[in-house]
């Protein structure tokens, strides 16, 4: 009777076991967006799956097998205008396997991964579809990091420029990228304001105002309501020739006191440890340093790549540092500010070697007082004026040689005013005169020095004085 009893006991657990594996998850719901290079479905789970993708041709479509799964939702229901896609359709060919089929106008590269559950989703498939020509490498974002779209928004062009820059003067280019995006709402407020949402406004505002600017040119990272991988928005504004890049968000914290704008630049420790990423890494080696991309890191030993981009990514922190501070003072004029200077983390998007690079948080979106003010037009175009005001004072006294800013202070035309740098680690007094061409004495003169001592972070102004022969 015991033995009985126990292999009917073994015997249910089993049973129960396999009705656990072999139970189907449900397809909750199925959301659809188009970005610049490619298409993307994500289908939300009621828990996890097996699924495999493949392609067939003549006609042109893409079919997903999803194993231990049942369609709970509508299909047809998606918005596929601007897609490749002509039809989605399904069939579930056994109690637990469905079969999911996207008719295609075009060919499509596809990639799918899974997504775990974070703190606003649950389990995800995601299948992205890439045009022909588009970059389908797999950038992939992290499971904490969801990135899956909502409903895209049209994409804005740039403003014309209406007079034409002297012949072989560049303008300014300045990266904007709007934090978050798609499945990826950022910060909330509390009455429902989305952060993806108020800082792309922002993005595009300052995008107009700067464009307004002659000698300027912005160019947004992310037009629209979609998600970029994080090393991927830093890419797409080396590729578009970016002077500066400057990463919009609205921050949150626990407290719905918190409140104030803050602008952060990368950390020493964050500098480093992206250096040793770049060395270490094959694909960057070839990839080009210096701003517009005037040296080359392929054809270097890895004792000669380490110090240039060590200098690289040095002259670039320097210079967020010093563009960040002044992009704070011009915030301070129109918003309150969480801290009077700026800060240093080791956030991605920040990494760049060769980019100046700066994040610019316009307020808390969790204090009610302020997440109505960043949803007001009126507070961003004052945010973006402010942020504007910052880099034009940056760039006036920082050009680029060969842009149309630096020909007219060549030429007289504009004030060169005072030039300030902000110390980042490792540099000296006498480093920081060199750069500049200016004597150690006029350095110390100019800033009330009464020996070549400095600290991280300290505010130096630069004298106009021409170098004179080092004491």
């Amino acid at each position: 009777m015991r033995m009985r009893a126990l292999i009917t006991g073994v015997g249910v657990l089993l049973v129960a076991l396999a009705a656990d594996v072999f139970a189907a998850a449900d397809i909750r719901g199925v959301r659809l967006w188009r970005a610049p290079d490619n298409t993307r479905l994500v289908f939300d789970l009621s828990g996890p799956v097996q699924h495999s993708v493949f392609i067939l041709t003549a006609p042109n479509r893409i079919v997903i097998d999803v194993n231990g799964a049942q369609l709970a939702t509508k299909l047809e229901q998606l918005s596929i205008a601007n897609t490749p896609i002509t039809s989605v359709r399904s069939a579930q060919r056994t109690p637990t396997d469905l079969r999911i089929v996207i008719d295609l106008s075009a060919p499509v590269t596809p990639k799918s991964f899974s997504l775990a559950p974070n703190q606003q989703y649950g389990d995800r498939l995601v299948v992205d579809l890439f045009d022909q020509g588009a970059d389908s490498s797999p950038n992939l974002p992290s499971t904490t990091t969801a990135s899956a779209p909502e409903v895209p928004v049209s994409p804005t062009q740039a403003a014309p420029k209406l007079t034409p820059l002297p012949s072989g003067k560049r303008e300014i280019v300045i990266a904007i990228d709007a934090g978050h995006g798609g499945e990826d709402p950022g910060a909330l407020g509390p009455k429902g304001a989305r952060e993806k949402d108020v800082v792309l406004a922002i993005a595009k505002e300052l995008q107009r105002q700067i464009n307004a600017d002659k000698g300027f040119r912005a160019e947004l990272v992310r037009t629209g309501d979609y998600f970029i991988p994080l090393r991927k928005r830093t890419e797409i504004a080396r590729k578009k020739g970016a002077d500066l890049f400057v990463s919009i968000h609205a921050d949150a914290a626990p407290r719905a006191s918190a409140f104030g704008a803050s602008v952060f630049a990368l950390s020493d420790r964050g500098a480093t440890s992206e250096t040793a990423r770049w060395l270490a890494d094959s694909e960057n080696r070839s990839d080009l340093i210096g701003g517009a991309g005037n040296v080359s890191l392929d054809d270097k030993d890895r004792m000669l790549a380490g110090v240039l981009l060590d200098l690289s990514m040095t002259a670039s922190l320097s210079s967020s540092l010093n563009v960040g501070q002044k992009v704070l003072s011009n915030l301070g004029r129109v918003t309150p500010l969480h801290k009077r200077r700026v800060e240093q983390a080791g956030f991605m998007v920040l990494k760049s070697p060769d980019i100046p690079s700066i994040l610019v948080e316009t307020g808390f979106i969790s204090n009610p007082n302020e997440a109505l003010k960043l949803a007001a037009g009126g507070h961003q175009q004052s945010l973006a004026r402010s942020i504007h005001s910052g880099i034009r004072q940056f760039f006036q006294q920082n050009p680029p040689p060969g842009t149309y800013i630096a020909w007219l202070r060549d030429e007289g035309k504009i004030a060169p005013g005072p030039r300030e740098h902000v110390v980042s680690s490792g540099e000296s007094l006498a480093l920081i005169a060199q750069r500049y061409q200016v004597s150690l004495p006029a350095l110390r003169s100019a800033n009330g020095l009464k020996s070549d001592a400095i600290k991280i972070g300290q505010n130096l102004h630069i004298p106009a004085t021409a170098l004179a022969a080092q004491p």
